[in-house]
């Protein structure tokens, strides 16, 4: 009988410290988080997109073995917005009503690189921090929202004229280094 505690005991101390693991997993100090927000030099990674089209989400949860959370879960390491000085590059997949579809697929997703842009940041008093980013080069997006909560979380809003809105969740972290190409003699 005595066992039978221990064991349960260990079973839900070895489950909270498995989510707790998994939770921590992805945040940032907010010391960092203003840093790179401040700096305008920040890579946000999308985990999940959210559409809000409730006929898109009816027809992904219609096709069998196939359940509509897993489709929307993203590889985080694909789908992203590169923030920089001089230039603004989205790479996010689009689940909606497009108003004006293209043909060629690629036109279908947010896929373009922004070098006229402006943006505009704010922080509230809990310490979340907002940027507004308006591309005046992209004819189809109208401004991207985005919310940086103070451990490195964060939610996109995309809000184009050509197409239904669309969120995603993710995180932020500092853009990657590119490798300097050799210089050839």
């Amino acid at each position: 009988m005595v066992m039978k505690k221990y064991i349960s005991l260990i079973f839900i101390f070895g489950f909270l410290f498995f989510f707790q693991s998994c939770s921590s997993q992805g945040s940032l100090e907010s010391k960092t988080v203003d840093a790179l927000v401040n700096s305008q030099e920040l890579t946000f990674y999308a985990q999940r997109a959210n559409p809000t089209n409730y006929d898109v989400i009816n027809v992904m949860g219609s096709i069998q073995n196939a359940p509509t959370t897993r489709m929307l879960q993203l590889d985080e390491r694909s789908y992203s917005i590169v923030i920089t000085k001089n230039n603004v590059e989205v790479t996010l997949p689009y689940f909606g009503r497009l108003f004006t579809p293209s043909y060629n697929t690629a036109n279908n997703s947010y896929r373009f690189t922004s070098k006229d842009f402006t943006i505009n940041k704010s922080q509230n008093k809990k310490g979340k921090w907002t940027l507004k980013i308006k591309p005046n080069d992209v004819r189809n997006v109208d401004e991207i929202n985005i919310e940086v909560f103070k451990n490195g979380k964060a939610f996109v809003s995309m809000r184009s004229n050509d197409r239904q809105p669309i969120t995603y969740d993710g995180y932020v972290t500092k853009n990657e280094e590119m490798p300097k190409e050799k210089e050839t003699l």
